[in-house]
């Protein structure tokens, strides 16, 4: 078994990709945003199995994610897990594997729920994207939970970095320092993870259409991505990359559904907030709602996994209240015309 690169620190993830996509780099002091732990609740009527070789369900469409800091994780999951959520959505990057663990652990020996009640999702990172450090990986994590299985497995970014000791390897010039490998390798190495029954089912975060296609045209694909989690939002609707997801039974998940975060470097302050978005405020007092939760239902209405992020117990508990309305065929017409293909 080949031994993982050395741990990684902690850095900003978002700043991150879009340097990645960029072709540049990023300063982790300048962009750190909170992209740490998450959770989903998951209602037992909504819930089915996957179909089409699917062993686990993330597609049911009232689950939605909080993200809270490191130092909150073990005690923000517990209030998340008490209060009716089930998937907890985390990954190597965030750095807080051992404390979520903790969490879902106190609250299986305290009787609140079952391990097979939990929806877990782990992510493997860009540095250990070469297929022998694929499954290392995953046992890391698997270690800091303390847990013998993932219910999901997925590849974090399609763009592999070198692999040691930081999460973003620079050179002496400051420049990213990327690897070579080819993501049907990795998949492979993913699908015996799968086999090893260390995770339930696998997928893709941050994938475009032409990168799905190279794992689902691969030859001898044994599991086709049952996911490929996206930033998604009435700005950013992905409506392209959500039709073609769905017609090929792969389920769309959303972060950044609030809006992506307004970081330096990462969105053009002139842009206009979501949150204040006068169509999408109106909604709100039509249907006597927050536009937040409107913005969620919009997701959930069109068959997307919704992830809002919040480390704030009032506001975890008030977004359950996006199942207590339904938005019209005109409210989500009209929100479908907020769509302007940016951050």
């Amino acid at each position: 078994m080949a031994k993982l690169p050395p741990s990684p620190g902690t850095a900003g993830e978002s700043a991150a990709l879009k340097a990645t996509e960029e072709g540049g780099d990023v300063d982790p002091q300048v962009a750190l945003p909170t992209f740490l732990l998450s959770s989903l609740p998951v209602f037992p009527w909504l819930v089915s199995s996957f179909t089409g070789g699917r062993d686990q369900d993330c597609n049911a469409p009232g689950r939605r994610r909080v993200q809270v800091p490191k130092s909150e994780a073990l005690e923000v999951t517990k209030f998340a897990i008490d209060v009716g959520f089930r998937h907890i959505d985390c990954a190597h990057l965030y750095q807080n594997e051992e404390q979520v663990g903790q969490a879902i652990r106190s609250k299986i020996a305290d009787g609140t729920v079952k391990r097979e009640d939990i929806f877990y999702t782990s992510k493997l990172w860009s540095t250990f994207l070469r297929p022998e450090f694929v499954q290392p990986a995953l046992e890391k994590s698997l270690k800091n939970l303390q847990l013998d299985y993932v219910d999901l497995y997925i590849i974090h970014f399609p763009a592999a970095l070198k692999p040691g000791e930081e999460l973003f390897p620079k050179d002496e010039n400051g420049k990213m320092i990327f690897d070579t490998v080819d993501l049907c390798r990795t998949w492979e190495a993913l699908e015996k993870c799968k086999d090893a029954g260390l995770a339930k089912s696998i997928g893709v975060s941050n994938f475009n259409r032409k990168q799905l296609e190279k794992i689902l045209n691969k030859p001898g694909l044994k599991y086709k991505p049952v996911c490929n989690q996206v930033e998604c939002h009435p700005y950013l609707n992905q409506s392209k990359l959500l039709d073609f997801c769905k017609s090929n039974d792969i389920v769309l998940v959303a972060y950044g559904a609030l809006g992506s975060q307004r970081l330096k470097d990462w969105v053009n302050p002139s842009y206009p907030v979501l949150l204040e978005d006068p169509v999408l405020c109106a909604i709100a007092k039509k249907h006597k709602q927050t536009p937040a939760l409107i913005a969620l239902r919009y997701q959930m209405q069109r068959g997307v996994v919704v992830l809002a992020k919040s480390y704030n117990k009032k506001r975890i508990k008030e977004n359950m209240q996006v199942l207590d309305f339904e938005l019209t065929p005109e409210d989500m017409k009209a929100i479908d015309g907020l769509n302007s293909n940016h951050f």
